[in-house]
């Protein structure tokens, strides 16, 4: 009765950051799509929202490290895996994609990544997916067509294709990194560190042509309200980069790379209710259509969990 009580009390606390995390990462498009409105480029504002993230949890980094270097010594490999791979790669790889083909496209191959995992488990692990986690896969990959919108008219290109499929695979890294935890390093150690070096990245590969990197202090306006430049920057660095990354990776600890990526998918949910906010772009019916099939996706893997 205790091991029962103790795992519903994980599988809350796993949803619960795994809905904050998705929440907080939907608020980053609406926030973003402002400053590029006003000037900014999305490789800067990335570039500076990641960085400023890396800026904010340092400090706690550190003291939950308390001079222990060991357990970051011993997974660097991890860390440098985690920004390389699932922060610069992944952001470098979308920017590419969304260059060549329509953004609800790309958004659509990224989203796929849950299958990646299911099939990485599979083959690594040998954690055969059931049918339960099949049809929420269906369910969910059918949801996120409709919320997307793309399934009539969209456009695509082959190398659009290629980059977006890039940047699926860095977020199903993203997810698979994020559940290691065998090696005690605390999560907070782990996102400051991907941070960091995924915001250097970021910068390199703006100097040297890769990503535009224009920046601009004209004031952001969102719908019926305008705001100094600097205020959607902090929301970005703080909310849906240092808060997103932080409860994505204690989501994923406590739910598994699979069933969190699957819950991750709620996060074009809330994106899509930040753009009606914030932009004034109000959902229609076929996209809160998508949103149920996409919830019920999540419920069909959560039932087809392994028990423990």
């Amino acid at each position: 009765m205790t091991h029962d009580m103790q795992a519903g009390g994980r599988l809350r606390a796993g949803l619960g950051f795994a809905l904050l995390s998705a929440s907080s990462f939907g608020l980053s498009g609406p926030m973003a799509r402002g400053l590029m409105d006003a000037g900014w480029s999305s490789g800067a504002a990335v570039a500076v929202r990641v960085l400023l993230a890396a800026v904010v949890l340092t400090p706690i980094a550190l003291v939950q490290l308390r001079g222990r270097w060991r357990p970051v010594r011993r997974t660097a490999p991890l860390i440098t895996a985690y920004g390389l791979v699932a922060v610069a790669g992944c952001q470098l790889a979308f920017f590419n994609a969304v260059a060549h083909m329509e953004v609800g496209v790309a958004l659509l191959v990224e989203y796929t990544a849950p299958v990646a995992v299911v099939g990485w488990l599979w083959l690594r692990r040998g954690q055969r997916p059931g049918r339960l986690t099949v049809l929420g896969a269906l369910l969910g990959l059918i949801g996120l067509l409709l919320v997307l919108d793309v399934v009539s008219g969209a456009r695509a290109s082959a190398v659009g294709i290629m980059w977006a499929l890039g940047a699926m695979a860095g977020a199903a890294v993203y997810f698979v990194l994020s559940a290691r935890d065998e090696d005690g390093l605390p999560g907070t150690v782990l996102a400051a560190g991907g941070l960091l070096l995924g915001g250097v990245a970021l910068l390199v590969a703006g100097a040297v042509g890769i990503v535009p990197l224009a920046v601009s202090t004209e004031p952001v306006a969102f719908d019926g309200v305008t705001v100094a430049w600097w205020l959607p920057l902090l929301v970005l660095g703080v909310v849906t980069a240092a808060l997103a990354y932080v409860a994505g990776i204690a989501a994923t600890r406590r739910l598994g790379s699979r069933l969190a990526s699957f819950v991750a998918l709620t996060e074009v949910l809330a994106a899509l209710v930040f753009a009606w906010l914030l932009l004034g772009e109000a959902p229609g019916g076929i996209q809160l259509v998508g949103g149920v099939l996409i919830l019920g996706g999540v419920v069909a893997v959560r039932l087809g969990e392994p028990r423990s």
